[in-house]
């Protein structure tokens, strides 16, 4: 966040302090073109490179050999204020400068003592020891232990790119040594994209949304449901387009109803001006409920769209009425569990009803415990509503992802270098590898192997993993229960890790490679998850710094000391892959009879080609062929309609998921019976400044740090109970872990919620020890580690109850961002 922004923040300054504000100046961005923004269109942009990130696409300004200003690209009207973020993490103190080795494991390989982890020293070795090292290690593994003693680790926000991709490149290499133990699904959406399937047929999560200019033309009412589009739209998986932002702010400008319904009072509410609704935390299924209960019992559910377009809906509606355990899903019921006035439940259910109303869900309810029923609830109550296929009705559950909604150009689709297995099709779907386990699964695999579970109708058996090769991501940020990972790591012999930030992944690694940022190499890259308006090279912006290199390289590396260089290359330079996958995308163009410009003037001109959007992208509306033409343009489903009642979740007999939508108890929450012993429930939120983990060790911090640590909101009844006051360190705390944090007293939190968002880097007080005091505010010390259900096997990252007091010691130091002492 730069000073220029801080102007377009200062309407939420000025009613908040400035901590406040911070934490909502997302919001900032809507106010029309920044002053960054401005300034960028200004500023001779053909003069400087191009390149782009999860945050956007940007020119840089390189003066004596260093990167020293990212300006927004033009064309961007709502550039991210991480920008200055991205930039220095290139020359953060955070970075890794060289190979290292663990002390202990440089002495004794394998056999070291692996409690040590986290806190024994590192040693600088030149490269051609540690890639030694590290293809020592995968050729003794894979003699002794066979494929499935390696894991193939690498999820989560790689960087940009269709040639770093450093999962794929890692999965590549290990291919060709032999194959690996791997991976299914993701911690962002692990329950829905399991249980979506068997409701709608297709794994609707990471899908294209009915377009916003017909939500703000058409919708009467909009629900944002556990979202803050506002600040998580800021990123992408590739390169943003920031299109959510122009719908966001057609639909203020419109004036439309919105209602929130979230126990923070988010940006986007801020923004919207929209009716907040707080409820307890993980009892969206129960509202949801009683809304239903309400619609059936005031005669006001469409009949008529249930009979054409779903099944089972006989089957769910006994229990939704109470004949089938004698308890009707009430408003008052629902009153009972939410928190909320049973009045205002009904009259939801009426204004629902009589407007074209679209729901807008965020991922946070499915990230729960019993997180299954979520998304399924909320497409039963659409159902009964009846406007799915209708403009501006219906559901949606990625408005606030990558800018879901942005209507879609019609542009050709880059490809890019692939792992090398026959298994094909989106990142969260692979089944490379020799065994797949659930993502979310791989402590409770390494603690227990040869443990068998369900998974999705299935059984998988955990197997017995000695060694984790990690790229490009940060388990010891995103998995819960921090203290039970730390336990899990140590059952591995050898941990690798390339990045270029000392993670506390990386500090508790055996060998650690110091690998590139984006600009520091050459890519190419699409812009727009869901627009793809634009394909965009990414240049090399500066040389790399110290001795970091790019993951193809290394890989190429390891590949050559395995015999394997030409398979892994197939002969091509890394321009020549890049080339490939332009001139792939040239190939479609022309099919199209669109104009793209050959790779050599691609590259060396302006770097961008641009795409139109049809009309009708314009106009498009999810479902409408389906609601337009059942029987023509059928669901995935065996029944080919919505499925509220699922056969086959029925045929698999879990009983933490039935094959209806319904409220099931998490193992603990506000109404649960730890709730005098630990009264609070943590929501772990997105982080408006950074992205997960990413950028938590840069400059952003300072604008948000709150006496040095990670914020913690808390509701002015829970402060003045504890002698809280705004900017003091507290402590969280539960039965896993505790945490430091600072206090940030505010109204927009419900009483008896506390928010810490998930990403704060792990700062133990006492490295390698499982329960000491995180000193800087990782919540997921605080999460509990498992499974949503048999079904998706996903994390429960918002299930969480804790307690919270003022911290009375000195405070201890935050060291998480600056390397290891001996590094």
């Amino acid at each position: 966040m730069t000073k220029l922004f801080e102007k377009d923040f200062q309407p939420f300054v000025s009613r908040r302090s400035f901590l406040e504000g911070a934490l909502i100046a997302g919001a900032g961005l809507l106010a029309g073109p920044s002053l960054l923004a401005r300034g960028a269109m200004a500023a001779q942009p053909s003069a400087l490179a191009m390149s782009g990130c999860h945050w956007g696409a940007f020119r840089a300004r390189v003066e004596n050999g260093r990167f020293v200003e990212a300006i927004p690209y033009e064309k961007d009207l709502f550039p991210s204020p991480q920008l200055p973020g991205v930039l220095d993490a290139v020359y953060s103190p955070t970075r890794i400068k060289y190979p290292m080795v663990r002390a202990g494991y440089l002495k004794d390989g394998p056999k070291s003592d692996t409690a040590k982890r986290g806190a024994d020293e590192f040693v600088r070795v030149s490269w051609e020891q540690a890639l030694d090292l590290v293809v020592k290690e995968l050729q003794r593994v894979s003699k002794e232990h066979g494929p499935t003693g390696i894991y193939a680790g690498s999820y989560g926000w790689k960087s940009v790119g269709k040639l770093h991709n450093c999962q794929n490149l890692m999965r590549r290499m290990l291919n060709l040594n032999g194959s690996y133990c791997s991976s299914a699904g993701d911690y962002s959406t692990g329950a829905s994209q399991v249980v979506m399937p068997h409701v709608v047929g297709r794994l609707e999560v990471y899908e294209q949304q009915t377009a916003w200019p017909v939500v703000v033309e058409h919708s009467k009412l909009v629900v944002i449901w556990g979202a803050d589009p506002v600040t998580t739209n800021q990123i992408g998986w590739i390169v943003p387009d920031h299109g959510g932002y122009a719908g966001l702010k057609a639909l203020k400008e419109k004036g439309t109803k919105v209602v929130c319904i979230d126990p923070v009072r988010t940006a986007t509410a801020e923004y919207l001006n929209a009716e907040w609704i707080a409820p307890k935390p993980q009892t969206d299924v129960a509202i949801m409920l009683g809304i239903a209960h309400t619609l059936v019992a005031e005669k006001l559910h469409d009949q008529a769209f249930l009979d054409d377009y779903t099944v089972g809906f006989d089957k769910f509606l006994p229990y939704l009425m109470g004949e089938t355990d004698k308890t009707p899903k009430t408003a008052e019921w629902a009153a009972g569990i939410s928190g909320l006035d049973a009045e205002l439940i009904k009259r939801l259910a009426r204004d629902f009803a009589k407007n074209r109303t679209m729901l807008m869900s965020g991922w946070s309810m499915q990230r729960m415990h019993h997180g299954e029923q979520a998304h399924w609830m909320l497409i039963t109550l659409a159902s009964m509503l009846g406007q799915i296929g209708l403009p501006g009705g219906g559901f949606g559950l990625s408005y606030h992802y990558a800018n879901g909604g942005a209507p879609s150009a019609d542009s050709p689709v880059l490809p890019g270098i692939t792992d090398g297995s026959k298994a094909g099709g989106a990142a969260w779907l692979a089944t490379g590898g020799a065994v797949v386990i659930p993502v979310a699964r791989v402590a409770d695999m390494l603690l227990n192997p040869g443990k068998t579970i369900d998974f999705n109708g299935a059984k998988v058996t955990y197997p017995d993993v000695k060694l984790c090769y990690w790229v490009g991501g940060n388990p010891f940020a995103h998995h819960q229960d921090r203290n039970r990972l730390v336990k899990a790591w140590r059952k591995l012999e050898t941990v690798i890790v390339h990045d270029f930030q000392w993670t506390a992944t990386c500090r508790h690694a055996d060998i650690v490679l110091p690998a590139t940022t984006t600009f520091e190499r050459d890519d190419v890259e699409q812009v727009g998850d869901y627009a793809m308006k634009a394909i965009i090279g990414l240049h090399k912006v500066i040389d790399p710094v110290f001795e970091a290199r790019d993951d193809y390289e290394i890989f190429r590396e390891i590949a050559k000391r395995l015999g394997k260089e030409k398979e892994f290359t197939e002969g091509r330079s890394q321009l020549d892959w890049i080339r490939s996958f332009y001139d792939a995308a040239l190939q479609q163009a022309k099919a199209k009879n669109q104009k793209m410009p050959p790779f050599e003037d691609f590259w060396k001109g302006d770097s961008v080609v641009e795409f139109d959007v049809p009309k009708e992208a314009a106009e498009y509306v999810r479902y409408k062929s389906f609601r337009d033409e059942p029987l023509l343009e059928p669901l995935g489903t065996p029944s080919g309609k919505i499925e509220i009642y699922s056969k086959n979740i029925e045929k698999m007999g879990y009983d933490d998921c039935g094959p209806h939508p319904r409220w099931m108890e998490p193992v603990e929450w506000m109404g649960g019976p730890t709730k005098a012993t630990y009264p609070l429930h943590v929501t772990t939120s997105h982080p408006n400044l950074r992205l997960h983990s990413q950028l938590a060790g840069t400059v952003l911090r300072d604008k948000y740090a709150v006496a040095g640590r990670e914020p913690c909101l808390v509701n002015p009844k829970d402060a003045e109970a504890r002698g809280i006051k705004t900017g003091d360190v507290v402590r969280v705390f539960n039965d896993r872990g505790q945490i430091l944090a600072g206090a940030v007293v505010t109204d927009t939190i419900r009483p008896g919620v506390v928010r810490v968002s998930e990403g704060g880097w792990y700062d133990p007080a006492e490295p390698g020890t499982p329960g000491t005091l995180c000193k800087y505010g990782d919540v997921n010390a605080l999460t509990v580690d498992v499974p949503t259900s048999k079904l998706a096997q996903g994390n429960c990252g918002h299930t969480a109850v804790a307690q919270l007091e003022k911290y009375a010691e000195a405070a201890p130091a935050v060291t998480a961002f600056g390397p290891p002492k001996s590094a």
